[in-house]
């Protein structure tokens, strides 16, 4: 018996540490290069680029690295952090890009070479369908719940592995017995009786295996508490059903209509408004019949307005559209749509993602505290001809120089600026 807890030790143990060193790892043991740059490329990239050859606000990506002067990584990564550095520098293919795309300034990226790297990794390994991949996104965006899942079924696959190793040894330690015992000629090995007791006596005499297993579980289990408590408020992909089937994709992007077209608010206001069903009226009185779902989802709206489309008449029992709110900030925090859009200059891809590749509205990014401060302090202050910031701007190189100045340098990630 001695031997056998032996070699069930020499067994065990190193599994009990994998399982120890995966519980505090889980993060690292998911995160290759390409899946690091497929997060950074959607947070910091996707809002102006592609991964394929179709332009968005600024040239496709594919087969970029070919594209550009060599070594394309060195390039690249100089390219990323600073684009302007690079187009004073002469540099003639950034000239060449610069011009193309009517001088828009690329925002410099506070990225670091590794960050880069990965990014590129994966714009030069994307998924092999990116729409199928929109559309799985679409459908289902919570990867972190998927990868805690696969940690999850890992670990109890190791847990089946263990029992089945014990099953073995004790079977090859009861035929060693048997053979020993038919050699000396002494009477059959009794058979182990695995009861309470046992299991008693065999934690006892292994104590340092039960307390490894004891780390292991409670490890994970706080892991699993700390990621939930900390996923408290946060509804990154939150993509919920409307009352009406309405999609950004056919009317942001195929047809290219403006936010501000619906969202008039926006420029003026704190709050990007819902457009109002008379808003839909302008195009649809005369599109009755849509791409997708022909006249079903319109007839929705013509239901809400009591409007008869064949009299082109409007009844007395008109009915509010019951829209669900997609994008939610904490009541405790302060945002302004009209500070970000008119005096910011931010695009609405800021915030919100590739609006005009959704077919389903989702939230495309956490929206949280960190996720607001970490875009104040890499977010340049587009002050050219911005009358707002004209006197503030000549205060500011007084202090900076020449450098470029970000949100945090005024004031942006003051606690009272959001909460007060």
């Amino acid at each position: 018996m001695h031997t056998i807890n032996k070699a069930l030790k020499v067994f065990f143990k190193p599994f009990v540490l994998i399982a120890v060193f995966l519980t505090f790892n889980v993060d690292a043991s998911y995160s290759q290069d390409i899946a690091a740059g497929e997060k950074l490329f959607k947070i910091n990239c996707a809002s102006c680029h592609k991964v394929t050859d179709q332009k968005l606000v600024g040239p496709g990506l594919k087969g970029v690295a070919a594209r550009v002067p060599q070594p394309a990584e060195e390039w690249l990564i100089k390219w990323i952090k600073n684009s302007q550095a690079v187009v004073k520098s002469g540099d003639a293919y950034a000239n060449k890009i610069f011009n193309e795309y009517n001088k828009s300034v690329m925002p410099s990226q506070a990225l670091t070479d590794d960050e880069i790297k990965s990014v590129l990794a994966y714009i030069a390994n994307p998924p092999a369908d990116t729409k199928a991949a929109d559309k799985k996104e679409d459908a289902a965006p919570a990867a972190s719940a998927q990868d805690s899942s696969t940690v999850l079924y890992f670990l109890l696959g190791l847990i089946i592995l263990f029992l089945i190793l014990i099953s073995v040894l004790n079977g090859v330690k009861n035929s060693l017995q048997r053979l020993v015992n038919q050699k000396e000629g002494l009477p059959e090995p009794v058979p182990v009786n695995y009861n309470a007791a046992f299991l008693k006596n065999w934690a006892r005499t292994n104590k340092k295996i039960v307390a490894l297993g004891l780390i292991v579980i409670v490890s994970y289990g706080a892991k699993a508490a700390w990621n939930g408590m900390m996923g408290i408020g946060i509804y990154e992909g939150y993509a919920p059903e409307q009352p009406i089937y309405f999609s950004h994709k056919i009317h942001a992007g195929e047809n290219a209509i403006s936010c501000v077209y619906c969202h008039s608010g926006v420029e003026k206001s704190k709050i990007s408004n819902v457009p109002s069903a008379n808003v839909c009226m302008n195009c649809h009185k005369a599109i009755q019949e849509g791409t997708v779902t022909g006249k079903k989802e319109i007839a929705k709206i013509y239901a809400a307005l009591d409007y008869n489309p064949e009299k082109d008449t409007y009844g007395p029992n008109p009915k509010p559209i019951k829209w669900v709110k997609v994008h939610q900030l904490p009541e405790h925090a302060y945002f302004n749509h009209a500070q970000h859009v008119t005096v910011g200059k931010q695009e609405c891809t800021t915030c919100h993602g590739p609006v005009a590749e959704m077919d389903t509205l989702r939230q495309f990014t956490p929206l949280t505290m960190g996720w607001c401060i970490d875009c104040h302090r890499k977010t340049e202050v587009k002050m050219a001809d911005n009358p707002y910031y004209t006197k503030l701007h000549e205060e500011l190189k007084k202090t900076y120089g020449k450098k470029p100045i970000t949100v945090s340098m005024m004031g942006g990630i003051e606690c009272g600026k959001c909460h007060y």
